[in-house]
């Protein structure tokens, strides 16, 4: 019988746009301990696939100071949008394409130990061009190229490709699908709720 993990007090530490940062005061086997926790909307990422080859994007992040190839991808930020309809906003919206079927090929969480992104990844077929809108930020400065599967997945194994995310996306990509309309219960909430409270001028 596993150990129950239970929080006894939760305390709010930091607010910004895309994250927010709490501590929990948890319930251990051995007594009690503090734990802080990045709270995330999630993110999709989608493998866009025409002709055995991908759309692999790269792209300038600050965290890490350096040009990364990445998936198409995004975040869940946006009130009463599914995770399909966010992938299907956001390939349009980086790459100008669209597609006409759909199936998920993973979700994972990201860095478990401290924060509570989850990522729900997408297999995109049946392409076509869509007309891309003005891109801002980073993203005005992101290119990307069509790279074939068995490249990519060499460029993983040679270290080329960093982002945990594409290489769960490239690893996994022609193993068991599964429909888009599987339950994502690993989709965080905390921050989307903190959100709407605070916007709706409560408590978060």
């Amino acid at each position: 019988m596993s150990f129950d993990f239970s929080v006894l007090s939760s305390e709010h530490l930091l607010d910004a746009p895309i994250i927010s940062v709490r501590r929990d005061l948890v319930t251990m086997p051995t007594g009690e301990a503090n734990r802080e926790i990045v709270e995330h909307f999630g993110a999709i990422a989608v493998v866009c696939e025409k002709d055995g080859a991908i759309a692999l994007e790269k792209q300038y992040r600050h965290s890490v100071g350096a040009h990364l190839w990445e998936l198409p991808a995004g975040l869940l930020d946006k009130p009463g949008e599914t995770a399909l309809e966010c992938a299907q906003r956001e390939l349009k919206e980086e790459v100008g394409l669209a597609a006409g079927s759909w199936a998920l090929i993973t979700d994972l969480v990201t860095s478990p130990g401290f924060c509570d992104e989850a990522v729900r990844i997408f297999h995109a077929t049946d392409v076509s061009k869509t007309l891309r809108p003005e891109a801002e930020d980073e993203e005005a400065d992101l290119t990307w190229e069509w790279v074939p599967l068995d490249t990519a997945r060499r460029m993983v194994l040679d270290g080329e490709i960093c982002n945990s995310i594409a290489i769960a996306g490239i690893m996994c990509c022609g193993g068991k699908e599964r429909s888009v309309d599987t339950p994502f219960s690993l989709r965080p909430v905390a921050l989307a709720d903190r959100k709407r409270a605070l916007q709706a001028g409560g408590r978060p």
